[in-house]
């Protein structure tokens, strides 16, 4: 839309991951569910930093990753989330800022500090995610600005930040001013745990706010209570939505309407499952917002998200705007 400041406006929660390797063994001795993400407290959070081997500390947050790679890819981003006044809360935003995403939500003083998440990662590649939700979780209605959620062509909500009463009313009101500007309203699951814990709201939040949904198998069958894959895609195609759903290693499926395609997976090395399905996102995000069709838009997600996994790490390490020569060629 040439009337639009940002391809796409993401809206979550303002997480610093703190990433470390650990065998199944560890997880399994501090009752961890492998692939899952968990909720913990201070206590919890000060526990497992003191337990992990060597780690890495960078900006992460499901839907600012999905915004870095928007950015890479040569896009525009803006991002609205809550961090603390302190050194993570400084670290989260020069590293938007640094990567050209508009960022300029009211930072929380006195409160809960900056989010983190441990994300450890299996030999295997996967990763199992606890989190400190911090300042994060301290999103107000107020921080969501009219003149932001009206700037992008898309609006993409984060699952993860319906946990909150006040978040999930400024989710709500970012809905809301979307549509009232002629804008759409994009929604990932995020994890089937969270999906399980907000069952009917989100069902009814996709069905009266979202019109790009993105998940994952497990998340939409969870969603529509049902062990198959394809009824679950059925449902929501029937609803209207565009939908892109990821299966992991068996690739995913695009739609819109009467238009479905199956996107393969791109073959690559899988060091690191963290954001493949957030980078998945920012490359079909882009292609919608530049008119690529959804096919086209599918395969671009899929290159996406095979990059971030080649790695450690949910930020793009390669210059995705060079991969996408591969589908504008």
């Amino acid at each position: 839309m040439a009337d639009s400041k940002w391809d796409v406006v993401c809206i979550g929660n303002a997480i610093v991951d703190v990433l470390a390797h650990a065998e199944d063994a560890f997880l399994a001795k501090h009752g961890m569910a492998k692939d899952s993400m968990m909720l913990i407290d201070a206590d919890r959070a000060e526990t497992l930093y003191e337990a992990i081997g060597p780690a890495v500390q960078q900006s992460g947050g499901s839907a600012a990753n999905t915004a870095a790679g928007i950015a890479s890819l040569g896009g525009t981003a803006a991002y609205i989330g809550k961090v603390a006044d302190d050194q993570l809360g400084d670290i989260f935003a020069h590293d938007l800022k640094a990567g050209g995403i508009h960022f300029g939500t009211p930072r929380l003083v006195g409160g809960e500090p900056t989010a983190r998440s441990f994300i450890l990662i299996t030999p295997d590649g996967h990763r199992t995610m606890n989190t400190y939700l911090g300042a994060c979780v301290e999103l107000t209605p107020d921080d969501v600005s009219a003149d932001v959620v009206g700037g992008g062509q898309v609006l993409y909500l984060e699952g993860y930040l319906w946990d909150k009463p006040a978040a999930k009313e400024a989710f709500l009101k970012a809905a809301r001013l979307a549509h009232h500007a002629g804008r759409k309203v994009a929604l990932t699951l995020s994890d089937s745990f969270c999906v399980e814990r907000h069952h009917q709201s989100f069902v009814d939040l996709v069905r009266d706010h979202v019109d790009i949904l993105f998940a994952n198998e497990a998340e939409i069958k969870t969603l529509y209570r049902t062990s198959s894959f394809e009824d679950a895609a059925e449902e929501v195609r029937k609803l209207g939505k565009t939908g892109a759903l990821t299966r992991s290693e068996n690739g995913s499926i695009v739609f819109d309407g009467d238009h479905w395609h199956t996107i393969p997976p791109m073959p690559t090395r899988v060091v690191d499952t963290t954001g493949a399905g957030d980078l998945y996102a920012s490359g079909f995000l882009y292609g919608v917002t530049h008119d690529l069709g959804i096919e086209r838009s599918g395969h671009l997600a899929a290159i996406c998200a095979a990059e971030v996994i080649s790695h450690v790490g949910p930020r793009p390490q390669a210059s995705l705007a060079a991969l996408l020569k591969e589908i504008v060629a």
